[in-house]
């Protein structure tokens, strides 16, 4: 059994892992879009939930590429990121955050910790730093719209990420992101909406646990 001490750097996704925030987006996705049409808003949420990690710009970008069909209108993209961002942010400053966090940095304080989100950077630096948990990362928090993937190679090169290093995700997206830049992954379920992630985590033998909380006291 891994020992959480062997672990260099520490890499959190957010939403779902950190916060209780991935029903706070899809419900955001989904009311944002319900002008279209409730078939194209429909379509759109079900696409960003089995997209969970991917973000916000990818997911509106394939809104109007896959979904409308069309480019978008004069300032039509920028208004929805703007209210998808305002139904999003009082959610987020409201939502639980996991349980664990002081006593797994405690157990972990020679381990560096960053956060790889699909959630936009400023946002996520602004609400972490008013819930007062942005001091637990000491190698920053990190989101889009730098995709998820080069954020974990652009660590890597910049030796923002020392090795060995574990992933803490709870999506498809997660695991291959971690998968592609060589770093171990868990995958946290109880906030998770990756549909049937028991048949995902049983075919890529991912280990799982229910949270935070959890894998502390499994690793720690």
């Amino acid at each position: 059994m891994p020992r959480l001490s062997r672990y260099a750097t520490l890499v959190f996704d957010c939403d779902g892992v950190l916060l209780d925030s991935n029903a706070v987006k899809t419900h955001a996705f989904g009311s944002v879009t319900e002008h279209y049409g409730v078939d194209i808003s429909t379509a759109f949420v079900d696409y960003h939930v089995r997209n969970g990690g991917v973000s916000r710009y990818q997911k509106f970008s394939y809104l109007f590429s896959a979904i409308l069909r069309r480019e978008p209108k004069s300032q039509e993209l920028e208004q929805l990121l703007q209210a998808y961002a305002c139904a999003v942010r009082e959610g987020l400053m409201r939502c639980a955050v996991a349980e664990g966090l002081e006593p797994l940095r405690q157990a972990t304080r020679s381990s560096r910790w960053l956060v790889a989100s699909g959630g936009d950077q400023q946002e996520l630096r602004e609400v972490f730093q008013a819930r007062g948990l942005a001091d637990y990362f000491d190698q920053g928090i990190h989101g889009s719209p730098t995709p998820k993937d080069q954020i974990l190679r652009d660590a890597l090169l910049a030796g923002t990420i020392e090795q060995p290093a574990l992933f803490i995700g709870d999506s498809r997206f997660d695991h291959l992101c971690a998968k592609k830049a060589g770093l171990d992954f868990v995958f946290v379920s109880r906030w998770s909406e990756l549909p049937d992630w028991q048949g995902y985590c049983q075919r890529e033998s991912v280990v799982i646990f229910d949270d935070i909380a959890a894998l502390l006291q499994a690793w720690g």
